[in-house]
């Protein structure tokens, strides 16, 4: 059965208040997760972030090429870096895609492509996704934020 794919419009809070708390879901299904950036530096960006988002939660995880990546619940890296932790889920964030071949989404549960709707490049990218994920049979929905920050099914 081919991997679940949403992809998550960023429209009322940044993708630093929304990924740990899709990670945190992530976790309490026993799911493990690899984030996927679009570039090194936002990789340390977040991990740095997610040691520290929010007091009364720990969220596990570790950059890739550290010590133990392969056991780590959450993984975060670049494009194009293999995910070593055996992911259920793998995050597409900060302009990171699915390759063209969509090898990246073998074996997952679930793909979440998460995309900031101000910026119109990260819509036309998300648009030509879509429309690629659909063609190769993948089941797509598509989930807009609500004004208090929660989800809606759009499509």
């Amino acid at each position: 059965m081919p991997a679940e794919i949403f992809f998550y419009h960023l429209q009322m809070q940044p993708l630093e208040a929304t990924l740990p708390v899709l990670l945190e879901k992530c976790l309490e299904k026993g799911w493990r997760a690899f984030v996927q950036t679009g570039s090194e530096e936002r990789a340390h960006v977040l991990d740095t972030h997610l040691w520290t988002w929010r007091e009364d939660s720990f969220l596990a995880h570790g950059l890739h090429g550290s010590a133990h990546a392969e056991r780590q619940p959450i993984l975060i890296a670049p494009q194009g870096v293999p995910a070593a932790n055996e992911a259920h889920v793998r995050f597409f964030v900060d302009g990171a895609r699915p390759d063209e071949k969509l090898t990246l989404l073998d074996g997952l549960e679930r793909a979440i492509l998460m995309f900031d709707g101000s910026s119109n490049e990260a819509l036309q990218a998300a648009r030509v996704s879509w429309k690629a994920l659909k063609e190769a049979g993948y089941p797509v929905t598509y989930w807009q934020q609500t004004p208090r920050g929660g989800w809606e099914k759009k499509a």
